[in-house]
């Protein structure tokens, strides 16, 4: 039997991957000051459904009604969990709240390259702050992320929007608020679909796909000037380009809107996030008016993507090569001293070092083809020489004998 579709098994390998990814979520996280958080993966459906909450992902939602009779849905992502939790206990957090969450998400939609439908993802969210430095501290913070990876301006650039531009554009072209959600859809979607189509759907609202491409094109965003100025002062700007192409799907977004777009390979969004200073009062029923931005990724579209960019793909190798599951292995040549090898293993792994051996008598040829295979750097032979130990560095073969009672201090000195 396999996984159902959009679904997937994590074996070993695909796991350290993974590990991989939400190391570096974590470290780059923390750097800027933002602390983890979780909430259930399972929620109320009605959550969704809260005014301005929804958006597409309503279509997407894994519900069902529950033993209790309740209508329950696996989370498709995590701001409306946030915001439900920050509504909560806002009063008991110094302002701005710097939080951010790894955990799984579910949207029942069509799978392809990069999305699936149960995935990990990673979400970083600045609460309690209106400004510009604010959004500028967390799309620094998506660009710091990616560029840990060993991606470069030639690699990705961040797409920057305002929602604020299409409301006005709305208003001047009669779009109705009702009918907002229904508009910047179909903006949202028009590069994924053909003009027809477009033209189809913007018929109701008597707007010519023209009139849609040539605002655009030439509209300016003056807004975000200030924005674009924070992250010139960071040196960060050349990762930046403003375009009104992005509105984002998601229908609680307010103002700034952005999309981490691949340069290559043709993926779709890396990442994608905004502010979104209204959902949170609409959530708690107006008891915390908070404002927020963040931005949220996922795990299937960043591995997909680590296997395009060369440097990425070698710095990610390195990482798992020096985090193999084994870094010292004992070859034990004599099984008159297994025991001795042993409480040798124990002795190195009680202070931190990741140690195998073999759990039966095998050749000696053998032992050394398991070392290579668990990505030990160092093999130890233990045989008739004991208490004497034969230390191989694997790499280049290179051998030296050393005491065992100064084996721990020697593989500490070789920076093994």
């Amino acid at each position: 039997m396999k996984p159902l579709p959009g679904f997937r098994d994590l074996f070993p390998e695909d796991f350290a991957r993974r590990n991989y990814l939400v190391g570096k979520w974590r470290e780059t996280a923390r750097r800027y000051g933002f602390v983890e958080f979780d909430g259930p993966t399972l929620e109320s459906a009605e959550l969704y459904r809260k005014k301005n909450s929804g958006g597409e992902i309503l279509g997407q939602l894994y519900e069902f009604t529950d033993k209790g009779e309740r209508a329950v849905a696996l989370r498709p992502e995590v701001t409306p969990t946030l915001a439900r939790m920050v509504a909560a206990r806002h009063r008991d957090f110094p302002k701005p709240m710097r939080w951010f969450n790894v955990g799984t998400c579910f949207r029942y939609e069509r799978q392809q390259r990069g999305r699936l439908r149960e995935f990990l993802q990673f979400n970083c969210d600045l609460v309690g702050d209106a400004t510009h430095a604010a959004d500028a501290e967390v799309i620094a913070l998506l660009i710091d992320l990616l560029r840990s990876f060993g991606f470069g301006p030639e690699d990705f650039a961040i797409r920057l929007s305002d929602r604020s531009a299409w409301h006005d554009f709305m208003t001047l072209h009669g779009v109705g608020k009702e009918r907002a959600t229904e508009f910047l859809t179909i903006v949202d979607r028009m590069e994924k679909m053909p003009a027809e189509k477009t033209e189809e759907l913007l018929a109701p609202f008597a707007i010519p796909l023209a009139t849609l491409r040539e605002f655009i094109t030439r509209a300016e965003i003056p807004v975000l000037a200030p924005l674009l100025a924070d992250l010139e002062a960071r040196g960060l700007r050349d990762y930046v380009r403003p375009d009104l192409g992005v509105v984002r799907g998601l229908a609680y977004y307010t103002g700034v809107v952005f999309e981490a777009f691949a340069l290559h390979g043709g993926l779709r969004a890396i990442a994608g996030g905004g502010r979104y200073d209204r959902l949170l009062a609409d959530l708690s029923d107006g008891s915390a008016d908070l404002p927020a931005v963040g931005f949220g990724v996922g795990d299937a579209v960043l591995l997909e993507l680590l296997k395009e960019c060369p440097a990425a793909k070698l710095r990610e190798e390195a990482a798992l090569k020096a985090d193999a599951p084994t870094q010292i292995y004992l070859v034990i040549a004599d099984e008159n001293h297994r025991f001795d090898a042993i409480s040798l293993a124990q002795q190195l792994r009680g202070v931190g070092w990741r140690v195998g051996f073999p759990l039966g008598a095998e050749k000696v040829g053998k032992q050394f083809g398991n070392a290579e295979a668990s990505g030990a750097s160092h093999a130890v032979v233990i045989g008739v020489e004991w208490p004497t130990v034969k230390v191989k560095r694997l790499s280049d073969r290179h051998e030296e004998s050393v005491p065992a009672d100064s084996l721990l201090s020697w593989l500490t000195a070789s920076g093994s």
